[in-house]
């Protein structure tokens, strides 16, 4: 399916922001969008701290900059990873849903992915979503949930279609 859509990547990486290692994911994530027909409007590498995330987050989300605002990295359980809290922060509801898809798909390559701490969530007009730093993973969980994307992101933006039979899961 081709969903017309805007996206955004942000990879958090203290190593990438320092210009030590190339942000592979951010590039991955770009290209698997533009396979779906999905325009990259803006990426963008930042360290793993939270005031910069929430800054980034909420400035792309107040500004409408893409429907779909995706991070990559810091999802995990060392000391550094704090993504899923700046989104929580950021987010006015979250969607405890696409995080608990994304780990049971994920599930069934690797027990690691019980370690996976991804929330998705909205903010005003945007669904942002984190993902693994991996660029494997990252696409690898993006796709998990591709099949909710579009007709969330339809609901977010005010479509008021029923939902019943749309889709064959």
């Amino acid at each position: 399916m081709t969903v017309h859509m805007r996206a955004a990547v942000l990879t958090l990486s203290d190593k990438g922001a320092r210009g030590e290692r190339v942000d592979e994911s951010g590039p991955a994530l770009s290209a698997w969008l533009a396979e779906k027909g999905v325009h990259t409007v803006h990426a963008h590498v930042i360290p793993d701290e939270f005031d910069q995330i929430v800054g980034v987050l909420s400035d792309w989300a107040d500004r409408d900059l893409a429907e779909l605002i995706l991070t990559t990295g810091g999802t995990g359980v060392s000391p550094r990873d704090i993504t899923p809290e700046a989104t929580m922060q950021v987010c006015q509801r979250l969607i405890p849903g696409i995080g608990e898809l994304m780990r049971l798909r994920s599930l069934e390559k690797t027990p690691m992915a019980s370690l996976s701490r991804a929330v998705a969530g909205i903010r005003n007009r945007s669904l942002i979503i984190n993902l693994p730093g991996s660029p494997r993973a990252a696409r690898e969980n993006l796709a998990a949930v591709w099949p909710v994307i579009g007709h969330g992101i339809e609901k977010i933006r005010g479509d008021e279609r029923d939902c019943g039979g749309r889709f064959d899961i």
